[in-house]
C-alpha cells in the first residue's frame, strides 16, 4: 500500500510542470493538502515510531510481559497467606465476606494487612474478575498447594522405589527411605461409604493408582489391630495381600503394648479394684467445681505443687502411670479433702484409700509401668526399625521378670511400710478400735463375695505383685508376635545390634520373600567392610547407618535387601497423628468443609515442613514449590485471552523448566 502511494506522489510529480518557481509555494501547498501526500505522512511517522518501540508483535509481547510479572506477583502473596494458614491449620473463611463485615475471614484479613505494609499491593489493582480471593479461588489454590506437597512426596518414593501402606479408617500414610533417611508422610484423606474390610482396602488400593505408585514394590502394612484390619481371612490386611503378596502385616508396636497394659489390669482382680478405685476419685473432684476448689486449696494449703488428677482411658497410651502418679503425689490432699467433705461417697473413697494394701498397689504399679514409660515413647519414632523395637522389647521383658523376685518384694514392702508411716496408715495386721455405728449414713467398705484378704507381705506379694508381673511378661511375649519367625530373622540380620548381624541364611529368606537376587559375595565383603570401619572407630550404630555406609554400586543387592528391612513399619502413629490433626482442621465450626477441601487442608497441615517458607533475602519465586503452586493455579484456574493465555503458558512452561533443572 506504501509503495503504490509513493508511485501516485512520484506520477503527480512528473505529470505537473514545475517552470513557474515563482509559483512553487502554491504548488507545494496544493500537494500537502492532497490525501496521497497525507498518507505518505502518516505512513513516514509510523515507520519512525516503529524503529524505536518495535512493531506491533512486539508491543504486544513487552506488554503481555508486564503484566505477567504483575500477575506472578499478586499470585505470590495469595500462596505466601494460603501455605501460611494451611500450615498453622487455621481457617480461612468467615461467616460474612463482605466488605462491611467485621469479621471477614482469616484469608481476606491476612491479605488486608498485608495491604497496609506492601507497596506492590497497594498500587496494584486488579479487575475484577482476576482477584483470586473468591471461596472458589481459595479452594483451588488450597488444591494446589496439597498438590505440590503430594508430588514432592510421589517424587521420593518414586525415586526409593519401594514402600508400606498404613491406614486406618480414612488415613493413608506411607513410609519410604529417601536420600539416606527413613520418612513417613501422610499422603491422602479418603472417604468411603462402607467400613467392611473389602471397601477399606480397595479404597486404599484407589489411592495408590492415583498417585502413581502402583508398580512400586509394596513392602509391609500396618494397622492398630481392630479385626476388621487385621483379620487374617477376611480383614483388610488380607485383601490387601492379595493384591501385594510380598507386603506383610506389622500389628501396631504401640497399639500392642497399649494392649498388654489394658489387659494386665483387667486380668488381676486386685489391679481391677486400684483402677476403679482411681476412677472414682477422679470423677468425684472433677465433676465438682466445690470438690475440684477445695482440692486444689488443700494442696496449696500443705505446700505441694499443684496437680491435677489424671483421667484412665484404655486407647490414651500410658495414662495409666500418669493416673498413678498424680494420686500418690497428692495423696495427702486427697486423704485431707475426703475427710473434710464427709460425704458418704466421700467417706468410702477414704476408707478405700486409707489401706496398706492401697498405697501397696500404687506403688507396684508406678515402678511397673515406668519400666514400659520409655518404650511407649520409643515405639513412636518415625526411624525406628523392627529390629531395634524387638530388641528394646526383649529388654523390656528382662527387666520385668527381674521384678519377679523376693528382693523386689521386700524393697517394695518397706517403702509401702515407710510412706504409710507418713500419712498415719496402720500396717496390716495392727489392732485398731472400731466404733460401733448405726446404720444411717452407712458405707460398705468391703467388696461382695469371696476374696483374699492381703494383709501380710507374702500374701501383698503371692497374690498382688508376682500375678501383675507374669500377666504382663506373657501378654509381652504372646502379642509382639505378628511378623513370621523367618522374616523377623531376616530384618534383624540386617542390624548391627542383632547376635545374627549379616548372617547369610536369614539375609536370604528375607530377600527370597521380596524376590530379591542377594548376592553372596557382597555379604562377605560387607562383613570385612564393616569390621574395618568398626576398627577405624566408625562402627555402624543402627540398620540406617549400615545402610548409608554400603556403596549402591558395590552392595546394589544387600542395600535393597536393607532398604527393604528398613521400609517395614512399627507402628501406625503416624495415621494416629494424622487424625489429631483432623480434630483441630474439622472442628464445630468448620462442619460444612467439603471432602476434597479438608483432604488439601489436611496435606498442608500435617506435611508443613514441606510447604516451604520463602528465605530472607532470597525471592520466594525461584522455589520450586512457590513456582508448582503457581504455576498449577495457572493451568488450572486462569480464564486469560487466548494471545495473552498462549504467551503466559508459554512463558511458564520454559520458565518452570528452568527453576527444576536447577533443583
Amino acid at each position: 500500500e506504501s509503495k503504490e502511494r509513493q508511485r501516485s506522489c512520484s506520477k503527480w510529480i512528473e505529470s505537473s510542470s514545475c517552470n513557474n518557481w515563482k509559483k512553487a509555494l502554491v504548488i507545494f501547498g496544493k500537494h500537502e493538502m492532497a490525501q496521497t501526500h497525507k498518507d505518505s505522512v502518516v505512513t513516514w511517522k509510523s515507520y519512525q515510531g516503529t524503529s524505536k518501540q518495535g512493531n506491533v508483535a512486539q508491543m504486544i509481547a513487552t506488554a503481555n510481559v508486564s503484566e505477567t510479572v504483575e500477575r506472578r506477583e499478586y499470585l505470590r502473596r495469595i500462596v505466601a497467606v494460603t501455605s501460611m494458614l494451611g500450615r498453622q491449620g487455621l481457617p480461612f473463611r468467615g461467616h460474612d465476606e463482605s466488605e462491611d463485615s467485621p469479621n471477614r475471614g482469616n484469608f481476606l484479613a491476612c491479605m488486608e494487612l498485608l495491604k497496609e505494609f506492601d507497596p506492590f499491593l497497594q498500587k496494584h489493582n486488579p479487575p475484577s474478575n482476576a482477584q483470586y480471593i473468591s471461596p472458589t479461588s481459595q479452594n483451588d489454590m488450597i488444591d494446589c498447594c496439597a498438590q505440590e506437597v503430594t508430588s514432592v512426596i510421589v517424587s521420593e518414593m518414586t525415586k526409593s522405589k519401594a514402600r508400606d501402606e498404613k491406614a486406618e479408617q480414612l488415613a493413608v500414610c506411607v513410609r519410604y527411605v529417601s536420600e539416606g533417611a527413613v520418612k513417613e508422610r501422610f499422603l491422602a484423606l479418603a472417604e468411603i461409604k462402607s467400613f467392611d474390610a473389602q471397601s477399606i482396602a480397595n479404597e486404599i488400593q484407589q489411592q495408590i493408582q492415583n498417585y502413581g505408585l502402583a508398580e512400586l514394590k509394596c513392602v509391609a502394612q500396618t494397622y492398630d489391630g481392630a479385626a476388621v484390619m487385621s483379620g487374617s481371612t477376611g480383614g483388610v490386611q488380607a485383601h490387601f495381600r492379595r493384591l501385594h503378596p510380598e507386603a506383610i502385616y506389622v500389628h501396631c508396636y504401640a497399639h500392642q503394648l497399649n494392649l498388654v497394659l489394658c489387659n494386665t489390669c483387667k486380668a488381676v482382680p486386685e489391679a481391677v479394684e486400684l483402677f476403679s478405685l482411681l476412677e472414682c476419685v477422679y470423677s468425684f473432684f472433677s465433676t465438682s467445681l466445690v470438690n475440684h476448689h477445695k482440692f486444689m486449696e488443700t494442696q496449696a494449703k500443705l505446700g505441694l505443687t499443684k496437680t491435677e488428677l489424671v483421667q484412665l482411658s484404655n486407647t490414651r497410651w500410658a495414662c495409666q502411670l500418669r493416673s498413678v502418679s498424680a494420686v500418690l503425689e497428692t495423696l495427702p490432699a486427697i486423704l485431707e479433702c475426703l475427710s473434710a467433705i464427709g460425704s458418704p461417697i466421700a467417706v468410702g473413697l477414704r476408707a478405700k484409700l486409707y489401706k496398706f494394701s492401697a498405697v501397696y498397689a500404687l506403688l507396684m504399679f508406678q515402678s511397673i509401668l515406668s519400666v514400659t514409660e520409655g518404650l511407649h515413647k520409643f515405639l513412636q519414632k518415625v526411624t525406628l526399625d523392627l529390629a531395634e523395637a524387638f530388641i528394646c522389647k526383649q529388654a523390656v521383658c528382662d527387666t520385668l521378670k527381674g521384678k519377679h523376685s523376693d528382693a523386689f518384694a521386700t524393697e517394695l514392702y518397706e517403702k509401702t511400710k515407710a510412706l504409710c508411716n507418713t500419712h498415719s496408715i496402720p500396717e496390716p495386721g495392727a489392732k485398731t478400735r472400731h466404733k460401733q455405728r448405726k446404720m444411717e449414713d452407712f458405707v460398705l467398705e468391703a467388696t461382695v463375695g469371696s476374696s483374699t484378704e492381703l494383709n501380710n507381705s507374702d500374701t501383698l506379694k503371692r497374690e498382688l505383685l508376682f500375678p501383675c508381673v507374669d500377666q504382663m511378661v506373657g501378654e509381652l511375649d504372646q502379642r509382639f508376635c505378628s511378623v513370621d519367625a523367618g522374616l523377623l530373622k531376616g530384618i534383624q540380620a540386617c542390624s548391627p545390634k542383632s547376635e545374627n548381624f549379616l548372617s547369610e541364611p536369614h539375609l536370604n529368606e528375607l530377600a527370597k520373600h521380596y524376590r530379591l537376587d542377594l548376592k553372596k559375595e557382597e555379604v562377605l565383603v560387607a562383613r570385612n567392610f564393616l569390621t574395618r570401619k568398626t576398627e577405624a572407630g566408625c562402627p555402624p550404630k543402627n540398620m540406617l547407618s549400615v545402610y548409608n555406609l554400603l556403596d549402591s554400586d558395590m552392595f546394589p543387592s544387600l542395600k535393597a535387601t536393607i532398604q527393604v528391612a528398613l521400609m517395614v513399619p512399627v507402628s501406625s502413629c503416624s495415621c494416629e497423628r494424622s487424625f489429631s490433626a483432623l480434630r483441630r482442621l474439622h472442628s464445630w465450626l468448620r462442619q460444612t468443609m467439603g471432602q476434597k477441601r479438608l483432604h488439601s487442608l489436611a496435606v498442608m497441615s500435617i506435611e508443613k515442613d514441606t510447604v516451604l517458607e520463602p528465605e530472607q533475602g532470597e525471592p520466594s519465586w525461584n522455589k520450586p514449590f512457590w513456582w508448582g503452586v503457581i504455576y498449577t493455579f495457572v493451568v488450572k484456574v486462569l480464564r486469560l485471552n487466548q494471545v495473552l493465555y498462549a504467551f503466559y503458558i508459554f512463558s511458564s512452561v520454559s520458565h518452570k523448566q528452568q527453576i527444576l533443572s536447577k533443583k
